[in-house]
């Protein structure tokens, strides 16, 4: 077999939370460079709805042509970290590359925000990624091409991105402020900077970003104001379309199928405000699916409250679940990742909404 010449070929990758999504993605592809990676997570076990762990990865590291060293690292445990370092050191005979994807996330405004959910977030964002960066830059101070490269947002002072989670905003700006800090304090040694990917069907910028395009109306340099997405006009009484959330659910629910139940596994409930508004229910969780008006028969995995007039606009694609949120349209309690869910079967309904 012909050794591989990539960019990253021998270098030796360091990457927390590597064991599934965008840590195992950057993982496979350095992989295919044939870099050494370091799989720094603690997922041991797989989850039933979130396959993965540092075993697996690794396997799919070196099914990719790299070389893998899977490590159980909590990034809040410093000495699973020294720990980690060490074995990286000792199997690969240093570390050239660090990237600090390992997050905490709710999306949960302050009073909805439990105080070992804030303890979760500031540890783990915050607090790892420069525990985790400071036991490795002894090593890169010693490579060609060290570079240390966090998984967190342009620091934006715009009140908009602090005033429905600001928990979540303090914790990631945490390593946002790692990468400026150690970026200077590091010059010419150690290259330090910060990727945050947009997301979405169509990739729609992530939040933190004021380029949607133009999305925040100058109200937003208001603290007490609420935002506005720009291109939309209030409505009056007279123009609130009667019925259309009831024409809404029953398209939706035409649309079901067992397939979109399966990949689900969620129960989701609607308090929608004004006309033809109330108490609705999406269960995608129970045999083929069902939606109706008032509470659903099983608990609710996330409740989302709007305007009808909104929930409309948001289910036709008119209106970005993202933004909505963000702007305080959109209010959501419980499970972030089956909400996310919600917004790709929306994708899917809107050529008939």
């Amino acid at each position: 077999m012909l050794p591989n010449t990539g960019k990253l070929a021998g270098c030796t990758v360091f990457i927390t939370g590597a064991s599934r999504g965008i840590g195992k993605a950057i993982a496979l592809k350095a992989a295919k460079d044939g870099a050494n990676i370091v799989i720094a997570a603690k997922t041991t076990q797989a989850h039933p709805r979130l396959p993965g762990t540092i075993y697996t990865a690794a396997e799919e590291i070196e099914a990719a042509g790299g070389k893998a060293l899977p490590c159980i690292v909590d990034v809040r445990d410093e000495q699973q970290i020294s720990n980690a370092v060490e074995k990286a050191v000792e199997k690969f005979g240093g570390i050239d590359i660090l990237v600090n994807n390992a997050s905490a996330i709710s999306l949960t405004n302050t009073l909805e925000t439990p105080t070992k959910r804030v303890d979760l977030m500031m540890n783990v964002n915050t607090r790892g990624t420069y525990l985790t960066s400071k036991a490795c830059i002894p090593y890169l101070k010693k490579s060609k091409v060290a570079h240390i490269l966090n998984l967190s947002p342009p620091l934006n002072l715009n009140p908009l991105w602090f005033k429905q989670h600001c928990a979540y905003t303090i914790a990631k700006y945490g390593m946002s402020m790692c990468v400026l800090g150690m970026a200077e304090e590091f010059k010419g040694e150690i290259a330090v900077n910060a990727l945050w990917p947009k997301t979405g069907h169509s990739l729609v910028p992530d939040i933190f970003l004021d380029e949607y395009p133009d999305p925040v109306t100058k109200k937003t340099e208001s603290h007490g104001a609420v935002p506005e997405l720009k291109g939309e006009k209030p409505q009056t009484p007279a123009e609130q379309r009667s019925g259309a959330v009831e024409e809404t659910f029953r398209i939706v629910k035409d649309s079901l199928t067992d397939d979109i139940v399966k990949a689900t596994q969620a129960v989701f409930q609607f308090e929608l405000s004004g006309e033809d508004g109330g108490t609705w229910f999406l269960d995608l969780k129970s045999k083929s699916g069902n939606v109706g008006y008032g509470e659903p028969s099983d608990h609710a995995d996330v409740v989302m409250s709007m305007s009808t007039d909104d929930f409309v606009k948001m289910f036709s694609g008119k209106l970005k679940p993202t933004m909505a949120f963000m702007s305080g349209k959109l209010k959501i309690k419980g499970n972030m990742a089956l909400a996310i869910k919600l917004e790709k079967l929306m994708n899917q309904l809107q050529a008939k909404l």
